[in-house]
C-alpha cells in the first residue's frame, strides 16, 4: 500500500516541485518552509439497534467495497461535530432520526477514495432513534434492514473497521 503523500509532488503553498518527505507523517517544501502532515479523517459509524436487539446494517451503494455490509455513518464535514455527523448520516442513509447519541470507541481504517488511501479514524456511537419503522435506504446504501445480533457475520462487512467494530459490538453484549 503506497503512503497517501507519495502522490503529491508539488507544496500546495507556492507549488514548487521541492516537496520532499519529512517523516512518515509529513511532506516539506525545500522552497517555502511548509510542512503538510497527514492526519486521518474523521469519521463516524451509527451503532441502532430496536427493541428486540437487532443491529441495523446497510448494504453500500458504492465503492469502496460495495455491495459489502455496513452500517450508517460517513465522513465528518467542516466544522460539524461528530455527534452532528452522526445524527446527519443516519437521516441522509436511512431517514431515521436520531435523538440521542453515546460514544462507544474509536478505530482507525484505511479508506481507498479517488485511488488514494485514505487514513481515518472510525468514531462509533449508540444511537437512539425516535422510531425504528420506515427505514428508507438512500444515499451511499441500497437496502437497510436489522439483523439479529447472533446472525451477524463480521466477515460479511466491507471495512476492516467496521468488521472490527462489529465484532466487538457483539462481544461487548455476550459479557
Amino acid at each position: 500500500m503506497s503512503h497517501p503523500l507519495e502522490l503529491f509532488r508539488f507544496c500546495p503553498v507556492c507549488g514548487s516541485n521541492k516537496f520532499i518527505e519529512n517523516n512518515n507523517q509529513s511532506k516539506r517544501c525545500e522552497t517555502c518552509g511548509f510542512i503538510d502532515y497527514i492526519n486521518p479523517k474523521a469519521a463516524v459509524v451509527a451503532v441502532i439497534t430496536n427493541t428486540r436487539g437487532d443491529i441495523l446494517v446497510c448494504r453500500r451503494a458504492k465503492d469502496p467495497a460495495k455491495g459489502t455490509l455496513d452500517m450508517p455513518g460517513g465522513f465528518t464535514d467542516l466544522n460539524e461535530t461528530a455527534e452532528e455527523a452522526v445524527i446527519r448520516e443516519v437521516k441522509e442513509e436511512t431517514g431515521l432520526t436520531v435523538t440521542a447519541t453515546r460514544y462507544l470507541f474509536s478505530l482507525p481504517n484505511t479508506y481507498k477514495y479517488s485511488g488514494l488511501n485514505v487514513p481515518t479514524m472510525d468514531l462509533f456511537f449508540e444511537c437512539d432513534v425516535l422510531e425504528t419503522s420506515g427505514i428508507t435506504a438512500q444515499d451511499d446504501v441500497t437496502e437497510a434492514w436489522f439483523i439479529p445480533r447472533n446472525e451477524i457475520d463480521p466477515s460479511q462487512f466491507g471495512l476492516t473497521s467496521i468488521q472490527k467494530g462489529i465484532r466487538r459490538i457483539i462481544k461487548e453484549k455476550e459479557k
